[in-house]
């Protein structure tokens, strides 16, 4: 709780053009949230969800399944079996204001996109230490 979650949606949301108006935040009581930019937004939170009838009424499968992203919290209340392929972020306090994610593919097509981030990560590193392209202005979830 207080990881970041919802703030890191929230980029993820802004990426992909999800309108600034949007109101992202957690799906604790409303499940899932739906967000509409350049792909659907799905943030899903299955913290609540207790039994296996409920997570069929969900029907996460035409969520897991769509031309959409999926954000997931509290994935390892998934049942087994139901995504084989994935990214799983896990996310941990630093300090206060600082978290550390690790990634963690799961399937060829996740492999490819840490790779393709990692190198995206580089080059922002590169540009800063050569005294530019750092960003234009501070992104701060509260």
């Amino acid at each position: 709780m207080g990881s970041g979650k919802s703030c890191f949606v929230r980029g993820v949301a802004e990426g992909l053009a999800v309108g600034e108006k949007a109101w992202i935040r957690s799906p604790t009581f409303t499940l899932i949230n739906e967000y509409h930019g350049r792909l659907p937004v799905y943030h899903i939170d299955l913290y609540r969800v207790g039994s296996p009838r409920d997570m069929q009424e969900l029907d996460l499968v035409e969520y897991l399944f769509s031309d959409g992203v999926s954000l997931i919290e509290w994935f390892d209340h998934l049942p087994v079996g139901e995504a084989e392929e994935y990214l799983n972020i896990k996310f941990e306090h630093v300090n206060r204001n600082q978290r550390k994610l690790t990634f963690v593919a799961y399937g060829s097509r996740y492999d490819q996109i840490i790779e393709d981030l990692r190198d995206r990560v580089q080059k922002r590193k590169s540009k800063i230490q050569n005294g530019g392209g750092g960003l234009d202005r501070e992104k701060r979830c509260l």
